[in-house]
């Protein structure tokens, strides 16, 4: 039988409750803790494909769903990097309260996520051996967007709220000819499916805006040289356009000014990389463990 994660619930220190999918423990894991961090209007079953192989490989490996997002508590405030980042040390308080074997673990986030654990090393070093940012960590919307309202009317999400589900799976199947059915249900868990087969995103338009005004204030290029732990970058590219030509020169900066950072290009890759390419994507990180990058 294929490896399955166990479902419960994680209080932070403002009583906020946090969704998270263990798929091993430390007691039974040879390897390291792992946290792993979805992107913005995203969920921790998008993650199902690598942390099953990451847990088949010996590590600790444990999925959350970030405020207002997936099946945790949905608030209408703390949504700005730096509030994330301490719900993201929070975490791992409480996954060490869990398990006292559950120390400095390696966290990795996609997109928004991967600005979040940037900004959780930035914040909370003492707290992880190291974070993997997933086509992502390095966005500065900021640059592309001087003013918020340009972004905000650029960027907001389309309304599906209403859509059938099956016409969205179909839809989001035609977009990712390549992706197993698990890839693609772990999209469709970003929606609740209301009792007429219509969908409803769990994270809803007004939360997301705030997400993304959090995010276009972001400067992660400020903090590379106040991170001291080891940062690795794990972006996606399909083509040498201006945004992968901006991409690589925004993680040559980080490289740059990190103490210690590294980067493994997938290509051509989608955005959801890690959906996309499980299996590869998860040998990529534990390759990084084993030969001691994050020591």
């Amino acid at each position: 039988m294929p490896l399955t994660p166990t479902s419960s619930y994680l209080t932070l220190r403002d009583g906020i409750r946090l969704r998270a999918l263990q798929w091993s423990s430390v007691d039974d894991s040879p390897g390291i803790p792992i946290l792993l961090v979805h992107g913005l209007a995203s969920n921790a079953r998008l993650w199902d494909g690598p942390a099953r192989r990451l847990a088949e490989l010996g590590h600790a490996v444990t999925a959350i769903d970030l405020r207002g997002h997936g099946l945790s508590d949905k608030t209408d405030d703390g949504y700005a990097m730096s509030d994330i980042a301490d719900d993201v040390a929070d975490v791992l308080d409480a996954l060490q309260l869990r398990q006292r074997q559950w120390i400095r673990p390696l966290v990795l986030g996609q997109s928004w996520g991967g600005n979040i654990v940037v900004e959780l090393a930035h914040r909370h070093g003492d707290k992880v051996r190291g974070v993997v940012a997933v086509d992502g960590g390095t966005i500065e919307l900021s640059q592309s967007f001087p003013e918020w309202e340009l972004c905000k009317t650029t960027m907001s999400p389309p309304a599906i709220a209403g859509m059938q589900y099956d016409k969205l799976r179909s839809y989001i199947r035609a977009a990712h000819l390549d992706w197993s059915e698990e890839a693609i249900d772990g999209q469709m868990h970003n929606m609740e499916r209301m009792s007429d087969n219509t969908i409803r995103p769990h994270l809803t338009f007004e939360r997301h805006i705030t997400v993304l005004r959090g995010l276009w204030e972001h400067k992660p290029s400020t903090l590379w040289s106040s991170i001291s732990v080891p940062v690795m970058f794990t972006p996606a590219s399909r083509n040498e356009d201006a945004h992968t030509t901006a991409k690589r020169q925004q993680i040559k900066t980080a490289l740059d000014a990190l103490p210690k950072g590294r980067v493994e290009w997938f290509t051509p890759a989608d955005h959801d990389l890690h959906a996309q390419f499980p299996l590869q994507f998860a040998g990529v990180i534990d390759e990084a463990i084993t030969s001691g990058f994050f020591s």
